[in-house]
């Protein structure tokens, strides 16, 4: 019996061997950017479980916009041999490899979650966050400088420097993070915007920096790969951004050469009322999908692979990411393929514990692009 789930699915030149992707998720694992074997083994693992797509995660453009000193970068090109490695094994796996090309912004210079979310001292090389407005995030956190003209040009060429390397590292397609209140985000919203000149104020002037952005992207990324956009669909919280200006983005994504959005939500302010609950962010995902006309993938708590099916099924979105589910189990794609009477490759060092007649997966290298 085939399901949706785990149909093939094509973006531009790239085919998914499933549905199923691997949320970008930080390990505040990385040294001066520099991807570790733990990145490897991390990632890797995934891609050995069955994940049709695997995105590293957050990858800062410049040093300033990292969150912490923890966080993966791409902004020089000694980063690029270690990224290329992890690419090369989830090839290897059968799976599509992408980056998620980042800026921190107002949420930038903070410890690492395992060291208590801290502002970074000057003598543990803490710098000055960025942002488009002197608005700190929290009490907790950094004012940020306004970010002059000079500036925004600089992280419009950062992102297009980023995508020439992730191009150099063999990576199949590149996600743009403007969501989770992360810099691209806070240009989007009036709770963390409030200039004055042509990057605020007005739905055109906020969206102007992202769309800047992937222009910037999609004229270095090659025409036959896919581009994505993570995006928060709603602040959750009066006077900021939300699904309707959401709908109206994508609407521009699409005519700006976006092949797919990454529909998540929050992050913008630390007092945002989220009603979580199982697949809490996947209406986002079908509204974007039918009146914007674009492809989406839906995230959050989606965790059951029935219900992940559904949402594939009933064409609420193209693609189903899945974070803590995968921390839990790297193997879920198996498992839950399994679970659903559906027949999938294992890899052929595995095969003895695989549910009978499992097909042995073919090692494989970087997958042509047409």
């Amino acid at each position: 019996m085939s399901h949706p789930l785990f149909s093939p699915f094509q973006l531009r030149s790239v085919a998914f061997p499933n549905r199923i992707g691997v949320s970008p998720m930080c390990q505040y694992s990385s040294q001066d950017g520099f991807a570790t074997d733990w990145h490897l083994v991390h990632l890797g693992a995934r891609a050995q479980g069955g994940a049709g797509l695997v995105i590293l995660e957050a990858s800062a453009v410049t040093p300033e916009g990292r969150i912490s000193s923890g966080d993966l970068g791409i902004w020089k090109d000694a980063h690029i041999p270690a990224l290329e490695r992890i690419a090369g094994f989830i090839h290897s796996q059968g799976a599509r490899a992408g980056i998620q090309l980042a800026h921190a912004g107002r949420k930038g210079s903070m410890t690492s979650p395992f060291t208590g979310e801290r502002l970074l001292l000057p003598a543990e090389g803490g710098w000055q966050p960025v942002a488009p407005s002197p608005l700190a995030f929290s009490p907790t956190y950094a004012v940020p400088q306004p970010l002059d003209q000079a500036g925004i040009d600089a992280t419009i060429e950062a992102f297009r420097q980023a995508a020439h390397r992730a191009l150099a590292a063999g990576f199949d397609f590149v996600e743009i993070h403007a969501a989770h209140g992360y810099l691209l985000h806070q240009f989007l919203s009036p709770l963390a915007n409030r200039r004055t000149d042509a990057y605020g104020g007005s739905f055109e002037n906020r969206t102007r920096l992202v769309l800047e952005v992937v222009d910037a992207v999609r004229a270095e990324w090659p025409a036959h790969l896919p581009l994505l956009v993570r995006i928060s669909a709603t602040d959750w919280a009066e006077g900021g951004w939300n699904i309707e200006e959401s709908v109206q983005l994508a609407h521009l994504f699409r005519s700006h050469g976006v092949d797919l959005v990454d529909v998540s939500s929050g992050g913008q302010v630390p007092n945002a009322q989220i009603p979580v609950a199982p697949g809490f962010q996947v209406e986002f995902a079908a509204r974007i999908r039918r009146e914007a006309a674009i492809p989406t993938a839906a995230v959050g708590l989606i965790t059951d692979p029935a219900q992940a099916n559904a949402v594939v099924a009933q064409g609420y979105a193209d693609l189903v990411f899945l974070a803590r589910g995968l921390l839990r189990d790297p193997y879920w794609p198996l498992h839950a393929a399994a679970a659903l009477g559906q027949s999938v490759s294992w890899p052929v060092q595995y095969l003895r514990v695989a549910p009978r007649h499992s097909p042995a997966r073919t090692p494989v290298t970087r997958p042509e692009q047409a």
